[in-house]
């Protein structure tokens, strides 16, 4: 079974004298354990398709199925079950709580989703240890480094155990020292835990971290690529000279 499914996707913005396509009848299919990028021009409808994805957006017409559960036409409070239950979410500007301390970041969505505070914590404290982030437990998160804090992005998405894995640009705000060793734990993270993975990047470097590219432009699917044998993890990024022609091919 799939574990994300979209069908004839169209969402328009705007009004109906002046509407803007922001996607055109996108069809996409999902499978579990599944690494993949979705690429494209800036306007091309990347991050609307990951935000409908995660039912954090109802499309203009469609249907949208997410692990095994249609969510077309579901309210504002099954909605967000869904989104707790089943999808984790990682953004650019890790959307975190800088008042609260690391721990607490997590345990308060482990909570939303219903676990108890003892089974909160307990949670919180093994994601933590998997990332290497359990020495900073007690730190507000608002005195962490950008790396740090997009780990800890990273832990809150995937503290409820969530069937599918979101990542909006995860290492736009990132030096690219920084931004390898993000991918590197988003890879070991799948070996380790068996989320499927989906990010939105310009980056074709990232891109070849994974096992499969989707490519976007003017709100279509253009290309569907299956990589047989990604990148590792660590290694050497290729200068800039060679990013920029592998972003033109």
């Amino acid at each position: 079974m799939a574990v994300l499914e979209l069908i004839e996707v169209t969402q328009v913005f705007g009004s109906r004298d002046n509407p803007t396509h922001a996607l055109r009848s996108v069809s996409l299919t999902v499978e579990p354990r599944t690494v993949m990028i979705i690429m494209g021009p800036s306007g091309a409808g990347k991050s609307t398709l990951l935000a409908i994805g995660g039912g954090l957006l109802t499309p203009t017409a469609g249907r949208v199925i997410v692990d095994g559960e249609e969510i077309t036409g579901m309210n504002d409070r099954h909605l967000a079950d869904i989104r707790l239950r089943k999808v984790g979410f990682v953004f650019q500007d890790h959307n975190l709580l800088d008042v609260l301390t690391v721990i607490q970041n997590l345990e308060l969505v482990a909570k939303r989703a219903g676990a108890g505070g003892r089974s909160a914590r307990h949670q919180a404290e093994e994601l933590l240890k998997i990332l290497g982030l359990d020495h900073r437990m007690g730190y507000r998160a608002g005195k962490l480094s950008g790396g740090e804090r997009q780990r800890v992005g990273i832990a809150r998405a995937l503290v409820n155990n969530p069937a599918i894995l979101l990542a909006d640009e995860p290492t736009g705000n990132l030096d690219s020292k920084t931004g390898t060793e993000i991918m590197a734990l988003f890879q070991r993270l799948h070996r380790e835990l068996g989320q499927t993975v989906i990010y939105v990047t310009h980056d074709p470097f990232i891109a070849r971290h994974t096992e499969r590219i989707i490519r976007l432009a003017d709100g279509q699917v253009v290309g569907d690529e299956k990589i047989d044998h990604p990148i590792a993890a660590g290694t050497p990024r290729p200068s800039e000279v060679a990013l920029a022609e592998e972003a033109h091919r």
